[in-house]
């Protein structure tokens, strides 16, 4: 049998101390990054393995940071790209990601509590915010790290909690313009019903950038469930006063509307349904908003962190054409 591989080897063929090499598996973030990748070369090269119950009992940290596995559905949901993002930006810094379900806010909690007797997780991270959310008072409460891949919609401007969030009016602002650009006054807005800290949000850019330019006419909506059908239907009655092109707050509700007339439609998400199909939309980035969250959670978790304001960082989403905006 094999002699175990220790900590001690890895120092030696790093040429670095213990210490450093404790650092780089506990405390990556504290190690200059070309020492950093001298080590876990040596890690990789010798087939050291840590020993993670040793680690938690000598760190009081699990190094795993928990966040729930959102339901997919028609190649509509852009979450699995988020969690690709998520696993590799928490691996870089020497976390692992562990999944769990829940059907809504109080399951949820319930999942918090089994997962924090049996994983013992650092910290989370929560996705779909909404107004009133009850996940976070209920992790602040009991001073548990986390961090919202989301603004606190309903909360003043400097919620008392870490969000990252991607900035919809901005996209749906910046797919009017373009559209406004290309000749079009009457844009239709095809969104979902009020209520929806996210789609209100969306339906904010559209507004706003029809109301301040020049010629614009008196504004064109219709609210949806957010099915295709519902977009197909809406997009139909827009098109029928007058609509020459629509805005879309999701790549769902435009796939409908892409099927109710001849005029440009744009959507938000930029899912593989609307990269196979060419739908125009709205791509978020989501690799720079996982990398995001990893960061801010990092920062708390930092031996000897102080409180301070809460990180808020806001992302802008690029538009994607596909097809002429006649």
């Amino acid at each position: 049998m094999a002699e175990k591989v220790t900590i001690a080897d890895v120092a030696r063929h790093a040429n670095v101390s213990r210490q450093t090499v404790s650092n780089v598996l506990n405390t990556p973030e504290v190690v200059r990054e070309e020492t950093r990748e001298r080590v876990r070369q040596a890690v990789e090269e010798l087939g050291y393995r840590v020993n993670q119950a040793a680690r938690r009992m000598r760190t009081g940290r699990s190094r795993l940071l928990a966040v729930r596995a959102e339901h997919t559905q028609d190649g509509m949901n852009v979450f699995d790209r988020f969690l690709h993002g998520l696993t590799e930006s928490a691996a870089l810094s020497g976390y692992r990601i562990i999944l769990y379900t829940a059907q809504d806010g109080p399951s949820e909690i319930a999942a918090f509590d089994d997962l924090l007797g049996t994983f013992e997780p650092d910290a989370f991270v929560l996705t779909s915010t909404d107004y009133g959310d009850v996940r976070t008072a209920w992790l602040a409460e009991r001073d548990l790290p986390f961090v919202t891949f989301g603004r606190p919609w309903g909360a003043p401007g400097d919620a008392a909690h870490p969000w990252v969030d991607v900035d919809g009016a901005a996209g749906t602002a910046a797919a009017t313009r373009r559209l406004v650009e290309a000749g079009h006054r009457r844009i239709g807005f095809v969104g979902w019903h009020p209520g929806s800290g996210v789609g209100d949000d969306r339906r904010s850019g559209w507004a706003r950038t029809l109301g301040g330019s020049a010629g614009s006419a008196v504004l064109l909506e219709r609210e949806t469930d957010g099915t295709p059908e519902q977009g197909r239907a809406a997009g139909r009655e827009l098109i029928g006063e007058g609509a020459t092109a629509l805005v879309c707050v999701s790549d769902a509700v435009a796939l409908g509307a892409l099927q109710a007339g001849d005029v440009p439609v744009i959507g938000f998400d930029d899912t593989p349904v609307a990269r196979a199909v060419g739908l125009n939309s709205l791509s978020q980035p989501l690799a720079a908003a996982a990398a995001a969250c990893v960061e801010v959670l990092t920062r708390l978790l930092e031996p000897g962190a102080r409180p301070g304001p809460p990180y808020h960082v806001l992302l802008e989403p690029s538009l994607v054409i596909r097809k002429d905006l006649p």
